[in-house]
């Protein structure tokens, strides 16, 4: 069942990686799952949790940080060695039928993909901490985690079946750091002012 489910894995990434392709996402791809790309987006959040809550947002920031830092080592340091998976850029198999859009592949191993545990960790942590405040739309974050996952799939360094598990992980981890945060400190009612500038 094991190598039933393997091969399914590296046919579904065959078909991401060198069939459903097109000329707009070959070039925007490769930048779209870059973590630095996003560095503006998590400056704004900041920049507005600063805005409305001042100091008391830092306990935030920290458990924030302190989330990823467990989310990290978790994906890269123990799963990773431990299941020690060849990444499809380095498959013999697909030796020939990988098309490389950043024209290298790291020589670490693919399962869990940690794009996908810490985007997907980011997300929930937010969307539970925040939706509050902001409204169920900041789920949308879902979907940002999600396609910036499915970009390590297309530029051809992860397969499906390790961003699948990698934003199980996620999930799990950003879950329960939102309910841990929540219960212990939970940030102060927001203002209307606030909801609305958030909302517009």
């Amino acid at each position: 069942m094991i190598a039933t489910l393997l091969e399914l894995d590296r046919s579904l990434f065959l078909k991401i990686n060198t069939e459903w392709i097109s000329h707009f996402t070959d070039v925007i791809m490769p930048v779209w799952r870059d973590a630095k790309t996003w560095v503006p987006l998590y400056i704004v959040i900041i920049v507005l949790l600063f805005y409305r809550f001042g100091i008391r947002v830092w306990p935030w920031l920290i458990t924030v940080g302190l989330m990823i830092l467990c989310s990290d080592q978790l994906s890269s340091h123990l799963i990773k060695p431990l299941v020690a998976r060849v990444r499809p850029c380095n498959e013999p198999l697909l030796e020939g039928q990988v098309r490389r859009l950043l024209g290298y592949c790291s020589g670490s191993y693919s399962f869990t993909s940690s794009h996908a545990v810490n985007h997907f960790c980011i997300a929930t942590f937010i969307f539970f901490t925040l939706k509050e405040h902001t409204g169920k739309w900041i789920g949308v974050l879902f979907l940002w985690a999600f396609s910036i996952a499915y970009g390590q799939v297309y530029v051809g360094i992860h397969y499906p079946l390790d961003i699948t598990c990698g934003a199980i992980i996620g999930t799990g981890i950003g879950y329960l750091f939102a309910t841990l945060f929540n219960r212990k400190v939970k940030l102060p009612t927001v203002r209307k002012t606030f909801q609305k500038a958030i909302a517009s």
